[in-house]
């Protein structure tokens, strides 16, 4: 099948409320496709809730233990600032290149392309590990069903675990590929499946830890936990801080849909909010009732065994469920990460798509399917940049795919700050004109973005440390930090290459820097 080229050409219109100046354009992509309960569902299945839980509970209390819950909540604080200046930027710019193309109009085209960088290496990453667990979690439930541990035992095999890989992402790529409308029902199904199942985990979790079957592990709430002075250390605090972080990336999944969502300028920023509301208290409610269960100790169901913490949900559900109901948290992760690899393309494909339309890359990645609406090269690139990744990853080494995963922290750190500082800097002739305008564009993101940074230099600080991640090294330097800033200069080679083929870009010809006339919000 044929693409259509979309770029327009300079000077053409963008949707919403914002004056079409500065280069901004059309993509071609189809709009009104998505609602703001549509949009809400994107950013809450992008971050997978179950399947985070299940991957970061148990590191997460190993870093903080009992004050799991305040690292939740102290992670949720910089997430909800920064998608305060995403609603802000989205009134005033609804594009789909979000963080890429808000940062060239701040700050200009070398921050904006590393900006965009940024989120396209952080998303392939995710999408790998997210197609690792689904791997993991499909074997996993086809033994339970079959009853048959040598059918579980399969995703042991590494030629099995690899090319199930490679074809879960095919079938997301595909489904992608075909639009936004092509699974809204069953993403509908997909999170409220996901919600239903941790609302009975909790409950169930709730109902063992006062009866006493685990009295050795389980203990009483207290409202301390939800008090983050009380961690141990502050590297501690910034290693949960870290993890918590990790835990709400994706909301932003619904901004990077605005051009295909009804009412762009508003409806992105709106849906966010909502999917941040339901997330941290998703993770409150389970992360709590979970500790009240099984405690935090590193023994037993505790969820800081080390045997266990990297799949927490594996070990409890047949304790905490029961043998029956259990399957249906086992069906839950699959849901939950088999949802996300398919809704996270959304982000990295229109990222690209954005910074080719700017021509910061290559033009053939600004075609859109004619029939779907979509950008189909850049979502199959993606796709077989996630294979290509998982499949040498995986052969290289285990530690280097654990190690690649802990370096995503800092790519997440890198451009949402970015992203916060950017808010501020565009609208700085807003901030004197209201309270309003001073707090939402100003202030909010302002502190986010530090956070942010304060979180990013910290970890590139710990990095540094061998032990920090899998423990290993490269010439006596933690691997972790060799990957994190290896990526970060990978992305710093890239935009020199790309500049030599793009000048009128990085010369500000194309996407133009600027300062907004003042904008009335509703």
């Amino acid at each position: 099948m044929t693409e259509l080229d979309a770029r327009p050409q300079a000077g053409d219109t963008v949707r919403g409320s914002a004056p079409a100046d500065g280069g901004v354009r059309e993509k071609g992509l189809g709009g009104n496709s998505v609602g703001l309960t549509g949009s809400a569902v994107l950013g809450i299945s992008t971050v997978a809730p179950v399947y985070c839980l299940t991957s970061t509970l148990g590191s997460t209390a190993g870093e903080v233990g009992v004050q799991m819950p305040a690292v939740f909540l102290a992670g949720f604080l910089p997430m909800l600032l920064v998608a305060f200046a995403y609603r802000e930027l989205n009134k005033a710019v609804p594009d789909c290149g979000t963080s890429f193309t808000w940062t060239v109009k701040a700050f200009g085209p070398r921050l904006g392309w590393m900006c965009g960088w940024g989120l396209v290496i952080a998303t392939i990453i995710v999408l790998s590990n997210l197609a690792g667990v689904a791997t993991s979690y499909f074997w996993l439930l086809a033994g339970e069903v079959s009853g048959s541990e040598s059918v579980a035992a399969l995703d042991d095999s590494k030629p099995v675990h690899i090319l199930t890989c490679l074809l879960l992402i095919a079938v997301a790529t595909a489904i992608s590929y075909r639009g936004m409308t092509a699974t809204k029902g069953l993403q509908y199904t997909l999170v409220a499946l996901q919600l239903v199942v941790l609302a009975l985990f909790v409950a169930m979790a709730l109902r063992k830890a006062g009866s006493g079957d685990f009295a050795v592990t389980s203990a009483d709430f207290s409202w301390s936990w939800l008090n983050p002075f009380a961690v141990q250390s502050f590297a501690a605090f910034t290693a949960g801080l870290s993890l918590s972080i990790f835990m709400f990336w994706g909301w932003d999944t619904c901004l990077t849909a605005n051009e295909e969502t009804t009412g762009a300028a508003k409806t992105p920023g709106r849906a966010a909010l909502i999917a941040m509301v339901v997330l941290v208290g998703s993770y409150l409610a389970t992360g709590i009732a979970a500790q009240m269960a099984v405690g935090t100790g590193a023994s037993g169901l505790g969820l800081a065994n080390p045997d266990t913490s990297d799949n927490v949900f594996a070990a409890l559900a047949g304790p905490v469920m029961g043998p029956g109901l259990g399957v249906l948290l086992f069906l839950a992760v699959l849901a939950s990460a088999a949802a996300s690899l398919q809704t996270t393309f959304i982000p990295v494909a229109r990222t690209v798509l954005a910074m080719a339309s700017y021509e910061a890359l290559p033009a053939s990645y600004a075609k859109v399917h004619p029939r779907f609406r979509t950008p189909g090269r850049a979502t199959v690139v993606a796709g077989v940049a996630t294979g290509v990744f998982y499949t040498v990853m995986t052969l290289v080494s285990e530690h280097v795919l654990v190690d690649t995963i802990y370096a995503l922290g800092l790519m997440i750190c890198f451009y949402y700050a970015l992203t916060a500082f950017a808010c501020a800097w565009y609208f700085r002739a807003d901030l004197t004109r209201s309270s309003r305008d001073l707090v939402f564009k100003g202030l909010f993101p302002v502190v986010g973005g530090i956070l942010l940074t304060a979180v990013f230099g910290k970890t590139l600080y710990d990095m540094w440390d061998p032990a920090y991640g899998s423990g290993s090294s490269v010439l006596g330097v933690g691997s972790v930090f060799v990957i994190g800033v290896g990526l970060l200069l990978l992305g710093v080679v890239l935009m020199e290459t790309v500049r030599r083929r793009s000048p009128a870009f990085f010369r500000g010809e194309v996407l133009t820097k600027e300062t907004p006339a003042f904008v009335v919000n509703d």
